[in-house]
């Protein structure tokens, strides 16, 4: 499974997960960070293979919209550091993983 993290993530986190997660980016370093629009990247996401890391709501509506593919990680009330995320994920990477087959396209994952 590969991941994509949005650009509301540090682009660290790729290399604190890459373990995991081989062939995971972040949008800073395909070159899809700054004003592009989120169907833009919804789309990339979707003809790449990846599957969306964000703590941006406006994807859950995208999903809603749209369906998968992609499907959406979201990292609810996200205001703690990369390393945390990064742990965040880390510790869910099983749950992670089975979402990719799972027939839901939303996985929310919280701090607890």
């Amino acid at each position: 499974m590969k991941l994509l993290f949005d650009a509301n993530l540090s682009r660290r986190i790729v290399g604190l997960l890459q373990d995991l997660f081989p062939g995971s980016s972040q949008l800073m370093l395909i070159g899809l960070a700054g004003e592009t629009p989120d169907e833009v990247i919804w789309e990339f996401a979707k003809s790449a293979g990846f599957t969306v890391v964000t703590s941006d709501t406006d994807f859950i509506r995208l999903s809603a919209q749209r369906g998968a593919p992609p499907k959406l990680i979201f990292l609810d009330r996200m205001n703690y550091s990369t390393e945390i995320a990064a742990d965040l994920i880390r510790r869910n990477a099983v749950v992670v993983s089975e979402f990719e087959k799972s027939t839901r396209n939303v996985l929310t994952l919280r701090r607890i």
